[in-house]
This record gives structure tokens, sequence and C-alpha cells, in this order.
């Protein structure tokens, strides 16, 4: 019998689908046990594209005032999000985090143009890495923001923000942050 690697120990990778051909090629679905890899990619041009995608999910939670520093903290957070959106969706939830990412990742922003003494909007096409970078960041944000003064933890806003990202629902922070940028985004073209 072959010895499989399942993240947590329990959700296999290898059964993980990217749908979005820009995004496949960074979100990192390499099976282990445990995502946490030290920092071995650490200050290494595109090191963070070999992160596997829950650990930087992890580390995108790490940036808030509660979990600064805190891995094992925000580790525990992740794992029982990924059972609660199990026993919900009957899904893998890696797979259910993947859609939500692709969900919640813009196509285009806007960037300031310098004409003269005249700062103009203008509409770009925003580079896969930076919708991946963009979009682990506002779910981690939006889950921070609605387990802070609430009794609910921080497992089941997780697990509810990625259930509700998966399927591009409006109420998610994450997706409607998205369609916040793209709708800017539109008008200053």
């Amino acid at each position: 019998m072959e010895n499989k690697a399942l993240m947590f120990g329990k959700y296999d990778l290898a059964e993980v689908t990217v749908a979005d051909g820009g995004l496949a090629k960074y979100i990192d679905l390499t099976p282990t046990n445990v995502p946490h890899s030290g920092g071995i990619h650490a200050n290494r041009w595109f090191g963070k594209a070999r992160l596997s995608i829950v650990e930087r999910l992890i580390n995108n939670i790490m940036r808030t005032e509660k979990y600064t520093g805190k891995k094992l903290k925000a580790y525990k957070a992740v794992e029982d999000a990924f059972a609660i959106v199990a026993q919900r969706t009957k899904q893998n939830p890696i797979q259910v985090l993947v859609q939500g990412l692709e969900n919640a990742a813009p196509r285009e922003e806007v960037t300031r143009l310098q004409f003269g003494g005249i700062s103009v909007p203008k509409a770009v096409d925003v580079a896969p890495q930076r919708r991946l970078d963009i979009a682990l960041r506002n779910l981690s944000t939006g889950v921070v923001a609605a387990s802070s003064k609430n009794k609910k933890p921080i497992s089941m806003c997780l697990a509810e923000e990625i259930i509700l990202a998966s399927k591009g629902d409006m109420t998610s922070y994450s997706v409607a942050k998205k369609e916040e940028i793209e709708r800017v985004a539109q008008s200053a073209r």
C-alpha cells in the first residue's frame, strides 16, 4: 500500500483541480501532511508560488493583530474550518477553497498615471500572482473582521467565507471586494 500525504491527515490534494488557467501555476497543490515550510521559500523570486495554498491562507490569517506570530493558533482555526466546510458541502474543502479563490480574484484593477501635474486613473489587467495575493488577503481580512466583536469562532467565520466565496455569493467579503475593484476599473476605462 502506498503511503500518500494527506493535508491535515484527511484531505487528498490529488483530486483538487484548478479551473482558472492563469491561477493554476501559482496555486501549489503539492501533497503534504502539515502545511508548514518554515519559510524556506522566503526571499526568492516567485518563492511564494511554491508554498502550499493552505499554508498561504494560514500565513494571511496570521497578519492580523489577534493572530500575529501565532501560527499554531491560525493552523488550528484553518483545520477546524476545513472540517466544517467538508461537513457542510460534502466536498474536499481544499477544492472549495480553490473555487473560492478563483471567484475572489479580480481580473482588472486601477492604477494612477501622471500626466504633467494631473493624476489620471487607468484600468489595467492584474497579473495572476497578484490576483491570488489579493484574493487571499481579502478572504482573510473578511474572516478576521467578521470574527472580531462576534461570539462566533474564527473557524466558523472562515468556513462560511470559503463556502460563500466558492459559490460566488455577493455576501462574501472577498467576492464583494473583487466586484468593487472591477467596477471601479470599469469606470476608469
